[in-house]
Formats: C-alpha cells, sequence, structure tokens
C-alpha cells in the first residue's frame, strides 16, 4: 500500500505590496537593473498608472487582507522616481488604499531623494509616508555612478534632499538604501553614510549571478570572499562602537538567524517571500530585481483587473519561492549554514540554462559574513556577565 499524498502546502498571503507609481526614473545610474539590464519591459508601460489601476489594486488589497484576516499590511510607492508623479499624487493614492483597505496600511516611499523638497516632504509625511532614500554613500566619489541623463552628477541634489529629510521630518525618515561598491572602503562608507543620522542602513550586494557575476566576482585568488570582508569590516564597526547609531538590516537578520528568532527577508533564512508587485499598467508582477536575471523573469501573466493576489500566489515562480528548503540546490539544502543563508537572495542563484536551483554566486561571501558573526555572537555571550544576553 502506497504512503498517503502530502497535503499541498499552504502559501503565505501577501503582506508587501510594490506599487510602481512612475515607470521613469530622472537619473541613469550605471549599474540599474531596470533600466540598464536585460528586461526591456519598463518601454511599453504608462509612465504614471491611471487612476483605475491604482483604484483596482487598492480593491485586490482589500480583498486579500479579507480573504486571509490580515490585521496589516506594507504598500511601498516605487519606480522609477516616484515623485515624479507628484507628491501629492502619491499622497491621494495612499488615502485612497487606506480607505478601501479594513487593515492597518504601513505605507512607505522609495526615492533618489533629488525631488525632496519642504513642500513634499510636508505632503508625504501628512498622508502618513515614511521615506526611504537610495544612496551609495555619504561622500561624492561614492555616488559617481548615480548621474542624470545628461551625465551630471546627482550627489548635490541628492545629499540636500537626505539632510532636509532627517532635519524637517526624522519621524518619516525610513533609512537609507546603499549598494555595497567594493571600490570603496567599508568603514569610510559606514562612517560618511552616518552624516546623514538614518535610522536604518539597508546594505544590498550587487545584483548579479552566475551568468552575468557582480563586478569582482569570480574572485580573484587568495580572496575567496570580497564581499564578505567588506560586509563583516561594517559589521565590526557598527557592533563594536560605543552606542548603535544606526541599526543595519542586515546585519539584525543575521544575528537574530543565529539566535534562531525568524527574520522576514528575500536575502536570508527560509522564510516565504511575501511580497509582490504592481507595474503601472496593472500587471501583477514578481520583484523587480528578477529582471536582473533576464528579460521578461519577474512576469507573471497576471493583472489586477482579471486576477487576485490569491491566483498570484498560485503561480509556479512565486509558489517556487515559498517552498523553503525544498526549493534549493542540493549542495545548500546539504550545507550547515543553510537556516541562516537560505540559499541568499533568489536572483543571485540564477545560471542559464539551469534556472534559479543553484547556490547564490555571493556563497562564500554569505558563508563568510555568517561565522564571523557567530564568532562574535560567541564572543559576547562569553564576555558577558552571568544572566546577561549579549548586547
Amino acid at each position: 500500500m502506497g504512503a498517503a499524498p502530502q497535503p499541498p502546502v499552504r502559501a503565505s498571503p501577501v503582506r508587501q505590496f510594490i506599487l510602481k507609481v512612475h515607470s521613469r526614473c530622472n537619473l541613469a545610474c550605471a549599474y540599474c537593473y531596470v533600466y540598464a539590464g536585460p528586461d526591456r519591459s519598463w518601454r511599453d508601460r504608462p509612465r504614471v498608472p491611471p487612476a483605475e489601476v491604482i483604484r483596482r489594486t487598492a480593491e485586490r488589497i482589500a480583498e486579500h487582507t479579507v480573504a486571509h484576516r490580515l490585521g496589516e499590511v506594507a504598500v511601498v510607492l516605487h519606480g522609477g522616481e516616484p515623485l515624479l508623479a507628484g507628491a501629492g499624487r502619491l499622497a491621494a493614492d495612499v488615502r485612497l488604499i487606506r480607505d478601501l483597505v479594513p487593515a492597518t496600511v504601513h505605507a512607505g516611499v522609495q526615492t533618489n531623494a533629488t525631488l525632496l523638497t519642504r513642500e513634499r516632504i510636508r505632503l508625504l509625511r501628512e498622508a502618513g509616508l515614511r521615506i526611504g532614500v537610495s544612496l551609495d554613500g555619504g561622500l561624492p566619489a561614492h555616488n559617481a555612478a548615480r548621474t542624470d541623463h545628461a551625465g551630471r552628477p546627482s550627489w548635490g541634489a541628492a545629499s540636500a534632499g537626505i539632510r532636509l529629510l532627517a532635519r524637517t521630518a526624522p519621524e518619516a525618515y525610513a533609512g537609507v538604501l546603499c549598494v555595497v561598491d567594493l571600490r570603496h572602503d567599508p568603514v569610510e562608507v559606514y562612517d560618511s553614510l552616518l552624516g546623514f543620522d538614518p535610522p536604518m542602513i539597508d546594505l544590498l550586494l550587487p545584483h548579479g549571478n552566475w551568468t552575468a557575476p557582480p563586478p569582482g566576482l569570480p574572485a580573484p585568488a587568495g580572496d575567496p570572499a570580497p564581499y564578505g570582508r567588506w560586509l563583516t569590516a561594517v559589521f565590526d564597526r557598527w557592533w563594536d562602537a560605543d552606542r548603535r547609531r544606526t541599526r543595519i538590516r542586515l546585519f539584525e537578520e543575521c544575528v537574530a538567524l543565529l539566535l534562531g528568532v525568524p527574520a522576514a527577508g528575500e536575502r536570508l533564512g527560509l522564510q516565504p517571500f511575501t511580497s509582490v508587485v504592481v507595474e503601472a499598467d496593472g500587471a501583477i508582477e514578481q520583484v523587480d530585481s528578477l529582471k536582473s536575471a533576464y528579460d521578461g523573469a519577474a512576469a507573471t501573466g497576471l493583472d489586477v483587473f482579471r486576477h487576485s493576489f490569491d491566483d498570484a500566489l498560485a503561480h509556479p515562480a512565486i509558489a517556487a519561492r515559498q517552498s523553503g528548503l525544498a526549493a534549493l540546490a542540493a549542495t545548500c539544502r546539504a550545507c550547515p549554514l543553510v537556516t541562516i543563508c537560505g540559499g541568499g537572495h533568489y536572483v543571485h542563484r540564477y545560471k542559464s540554462p539551469d534556472g534559479f536551483r543553484n547556490p547564490s554566486v555571493y556563497c562564500a561571501d554569505l558563508a563568510h559574513l555568517i561565522r564571523h558573526i557567530s564568532t562574535r555572537l560567541h564572543q559576547a555571550a562569553a564576555a558577558a556577565p552571568t544572566g546577561e544576553a549579549p548586547r
């Protein structure tokens, strides 16, 4: 007699909805995976979503929260550069979503900061939006790749916008997103970012994969983990400080996982991924980072007019990202670090023509970082007085 069939794994509901409120950008960053990468779908989309796309998206979010009894969800306004749509439009979109969704809506916007003004910050703050900023370091040289379409540096406008935000609306300041660049000293980058008083720093590895490796990989002989070393230098500076001046999401997630606490995120751990994107034309897609793999990698063929977010959860590509250990390569499943690493960021596993069932292109770097943080945790625990947890 055969074994009884296993019940299907129940999909985790979508908890973060990323809305493309403008599909163009006022910058032309050299490393941008949306506009300088292999995917060209943005060319065929409207610059700003029609009103019916926003309303139908809000109705779909409401439908999803009711079906899954969600008490809260996150809505992130994204682009391109969202402020090209106008701060008043963004505020109105969020108000409409909150009016229609019977749950607490945590709303945010991710901007390059070049268009931030006192009035725009006021409108966003009064609408209850948290403002996150993308910047690659606190010095002009760190941001050489972030130029406008005429090749002019964005540093002046971006740094002025962030300082204005930190000074006039600290309660709305979500933090800084920074892409790791091996050309720049890690401690210098970190210390320079502290000059903007960010409540959170999110350090991101450049989006690359086995077919299109990120800068500096494959690693040179004798240096198997250049990104891991860069990150551990920042970790030590952050961890050893007399006082914690900011949070660093990647490090906090790693520490939590090492202590046995589930951490939400797509870079580490085995928690199901619960984010979707709604494009300016209403298409439901996977997150933008997948566009760095190949043209059409993020597409699902679904849209908010004909499909629910439960339909998105049933899509094979999204279901694969919720299947945890079963979705990983055999070498990952056999690795002692798998519950912490989780295989790394999904897009960093891509290899043509195999797909995503591979270790991360940053495998050695992640292992270096995790082992280093684990060692520091053990050292802190050993040094702490009896009964005290490591700080």
